[in-house]
């Protein structure tokens, strides 16, 4: 059987996807610290991520797969190769990212609507956004940091973080997040899927989990929400373990950077090329059945 028939996604081909996701956003997020960082008061301008590698990959292939690959990635690549893991504290990033990107890929459900796909992204980054603002605001009012706020007025807080999350939503959201994704789609639907052996997105995928509107789904995700909270308060409060930050690496300067780049991009490589290859042993399979 042609696997470009195939509804379904095999377990090589989820695989790939998550190791596509992984080195391409890894590699994505290397580059953000490259850029230069401006300071205006309390509220910091700059790159966060470039959210449209993870919402073109969520889209075009399935959500799940591509939200934990990109995850991982950034943790991979963005942390730990850097020595920068912050330990049980990014777990609530991981969470937050992997289930905004989840959502915003089973929010599409045709790729050639442009009114889908600029909603989707705005929605899977402004949950992001939002989750982490709460959490910065709750940690903050619990007590367990300190912030450069307003002498005598807590809810300066709440403007500071406010400020914070328009520009997150401006610069990630709209500028490196809706723009390029909506550019991208339309040129990679159909034409990127056939390297991996995928039958190009037609309605929702039929994610592992559960539809994203159920009410299992939105327990869950309350759940998981509250659980990355609890293990970034616990980490604010010095309860922390699996801490990675060896000082060894500050000898090497800002040049070591490159190092993680040139291990995010050989596994990029690596894993086009497989895929390639992959897909052209199946399709001798195919010709050599159909011969017989």
């Amino acid at each position: 059987m042609n696997q470009l028939s195939r509804e379904e996604y095999s377990q090589s081909q989820k695989m790939m996807i998550f190791i596509l996701a992984m080195s391409l956003f890894g590699l994505a997020n290397l580059f953000t610290e490259l850029l230069p960082e401006f300071v205006l008061g309390p509220v910091e301008i700059s790159v966060s991520y470039l959210a449209f590698i993870p919402l073109s990959l969520v889209m075009l292939f399935h959500p799940l797969y591509a939200a934990v690959g990109a995850s991982v990635g950034e943790i991979i690549f963005g942390d730990l190769l850097l020595g920068d893991f912050g330990g049980l504290g990014e777990l609530e990033g991981f969470i937050e990212f992997t289930l905004a990107m989840y959502i915003a890929g089973l929010l599409v459900t045709n790729l050639r609507s442009k009114k889908q796909v600029g909603i989707a992204a705005i929605v899977g980054i402004g949950i992001d956004q939002m989750l982490s603002t709460i959490v910065d605001v709750g940690k903050v009012w619990v007590g367990i940091e300190e912030v450069e706020a307003v002498p005598g007025l807590p809810e300066s807080i709440l403007a500071i973080e406010g400020l914070s999350f328009v520009t997150e939503m401006i610069i990630s959201g709209v500028i490196f997040g809706l723009i390029p994704t909506l550019y991208l789609i339309p040129r990679l639907y159909g034409k990127i899927e056939p390297l991996l052996g995928i039958k190009p997105r037609e309605g929702r995928v039929k994610a592992s989990m559960t539809e994203w509107m159920s009410v299992r789904f939105v327990i869950l995700a309350i759940f998981l929400t509250f659980m990355g909270m609890v293990a970034e308060f616990m980490a604010e409060m010095d309860i922390n373990f699996a801490v990675w930050e060896p000082e060894f690496l500050e000898q090497f300067g800002d040049g070591f950077i490159w190092l993680p780049i040139s291990a995010a991009a050989i596994v990029f490589i690596v894993a086009v090329f497989t895929a390639i290859k992959w897909l052209g042993a199946s399709s001798n399979q195919d010709k050599k059945g159909k011969s017989a």
